[in-house]
């Protein structure tokens, strides 16, 4: 099959499209999905460079969502999952290939009005966003948000889903949530701008992971500080998240409310470019790679 390969850490000029060996034979509760579309992440950016490898035992490719059709399946998959089934997968990595293989606790079903490459932009996103803003912050109706980087695919998807659920979103002081990926340069002013009882919640640095902050309104707000990435999660805990956005954010796709924006798309020979447009942070929602 065809993947793009990390030739050495560096710049987009190292990634090439190359022949390599099929996945490995499937394992217990596993499917081989033929890709459709594949979501381009800051964090493929930084495994590029070596700071953000996969997990032990994940494919060695860059890749952390698609979208296709399930074409074989393990021992004891589910059986609501069949040969043939249009899909989109939350995954550790190996996104950047003609097939990948993904435990079927990490799939979601083709939401209804969503194109096939579309739907690419969609796991990643929505597993971070619900697990961070919702089932660890526990953002609620009536509340209020504040969201880094609105532009960019967690952005654009986070204010979507907020705003659906009744959610006051905000780009000003005084807020419940914040869902940041600066980290270091925010940090002082994402505190001052936390209202009582708010909660940070830090999924990246982009602005540093260092800084010198003044602690008082943490006590004297009683303020949340936390961070979680999604990669690094275990299996389980992963097909956890994934049983959630199907229950809780599935349903707003299927009625529109919710949408996948796409920015632009790459054939998979030009992920190179993908990587620089990535890095220019000149886009608008999502990127993709199409195999």
């Amino acid at each position: 099959m065809r993947a793009v390969v990390i030739t050495r850490g560096g710049g987009p000029e190292v990634l090439e499209a190359r022949e390599v060996e099929d996945p490995p034979q499937l394992g217990e509760g596993e499917v081989l999905i033929e890709v459709a579309a594949a979501g381009v992440n800051r964090a493929d950016t930084l495994q590029r460079h070596g700071r953000h490898p996969p997990p032990a035992g994940a494919s060695p490719y860059p890749g952390l969502e698609c979208s296709g059709a399930i074409v074989a399946l393990g021992s004891n998959v589910p059986s609501r999952w069949s040969v043939g089934d249009k899909v989109c997968a939350l995954l550790s990595g190996g996104g950047y290939a003609e097939k990948v293989v993904v435990p079927a606790g990490h799939l979601l079903p083709l939401p209804e009005g969503v194109s096939l490459t579309d739907a690419a932009g969609l796991p990643e996103v929505a597993c971070t966003v619900w697990s961070t803003v919702f089932m660890t912050s526990h953002l609620s109706p009536g509340e209020s948000f504040l969201i880094h980087g609105g532009s960019s695919g967690i952005g654009t998807f986070a204010i979507q889903i907020a705003k659906h659920l009744g959610i006051k979103v905000f780009v000003t002081a005084g807020v419940d949530v914040i869902l940041d990926n600066i980290g270091g340069s925010y940090l002082q002013r994402n505190l001052n701008s936390l209202g009582v009882d708010g909660r940070l919640f830090i999924i990246g640095f982009q602005g540093g992971a260092k800084a010198e902050v003044n602690l008082q309104a943490v006590l004297a707000r009683r303020l949340t500080i936390q961070a979680a990435g999604l990669r690094g999660r275990s299996l389980a805990n992963k097909a956890q998240i994934v049983s959630e956005v199907e229950k809780n954010v599935w349903p707003a796709i299927v009625a529109g409310k919710v949408k996948p924006v796409i920015y632009k798309t790459f054939p998979l020979a030009e992920a190179a470019e993908a990587h620089k447009l990535m890095e220019s942070s000149s886009h608008i929602g999502k990127i993709l790679l199409i195999p």
